[in-house]
């Protein structure tokens, strides 16, 4: 798949990735470092989801994948999870219509089983109302966690193979990946840290496979389009070989 030319706002057009993730990170380290409570930090944060999707969109980006949640944030404490979890509902609340208005299509990967039910429905309801748009896929990753992904992926097999529907010899990288949560999605071409610190955390590790990593010393409050560009411009340069000797232009 070819990759969209775009205009990066100056006189110079550039192609972006088809799939762009991101691991939003720095929200408490922003609010500090400002005297401010991390709940401020989380609502900062929020905007610039909301900036981040706006300039996605006007770059041509396709997909853009967004860890807002982890299963290991359940063990902050109570109250900045009662905050983050305000924050998700009041987010859906208000923002779905724009977001379906702008033909932007919601998917929603990670544990469903065990939320509360209003989350469960709110994230169905996005799915459901949005689920015929085609200008840009917002997937959202909540409540999740790579490890637990493919663990859920490997107990479907083993469920397969032990009522006969499958045969161990059979197994493929297609059957595992084809178990995972949003299998119909292409991998991400360029994954975004922000913050300064330089891991995945548990997050798309199957799809991550060929991904350019690009960690970015922005706190997440303060990324914008302009940091979105620059890590964009950073990935252009890089020869993605994908295990070949010969580096592939497209996605």
């Amino acid at each position: 798949m070819s990759e969209p030319e775009v205009s990066s706002g100056g006189n110079t057009a550039f192609e972006v990735p088809h799939h762009v993730a991101i691991i939003m990170d720095g929200n408490g380290r922003w609010a500090s470092a400002r005297g401010l409570p991390r709940a401020e930090g989380h609502r900062r944060g929020v905007e610039a989801i909301r900036r981040t999707i706006r300039a996605a969109g006007e770059l041509g980006i396709k997909v853009i994948t967004i860890f807002s949640f982890s299963a290991e944030n359940w063990s902050r404490p109570a109250t900045e999870i009662t905050e983050l979890m305000g924050l998700l509902r009041r987010f859906i609340r208000n923002d779905l219509a724009e977001l379906h208005k702008s033909n932007v299509r919601v998917r929603i990967i990670g544990e469903r089983e065990g939320l509360d039910p209003d989350i469960g429905r709110l994230l169905t309801e996005a799915e459901e109302l949005t689920r015929n748009n085609t200008a840009l896929t917002l997937v959202v990753a909540f409540n999740y966690g790579a490890r637990q992904e493919i663990a859920r992926a490997a107990r479907a097999i083993a469920e397969q193979v032990a009522s006969g529907k499958l045969k161990p010899a059979d197994v493929t990288m297609d059957t595992i990946g084809g178990l995972l949560d949003a299998p119909d999605l292409p991998d991400p071409d360029l994954i975004i840290r922000t913050s300064g610190e330089q891991r995945l955390s548990n997050f798309l590790l199957w799809q991550s496979a060929y991904s350019e990593l690009v960690f970015v010393p922005t706190f997440w409050p303060d990324f914008d389009r302009a940091t979105l560009e620059a890590a964009i411009a950073e990935f252009r340069q890089r020869e993605r070989r994908f295990g070949g000797l010969v580096a592939k232009t497209g996605s």
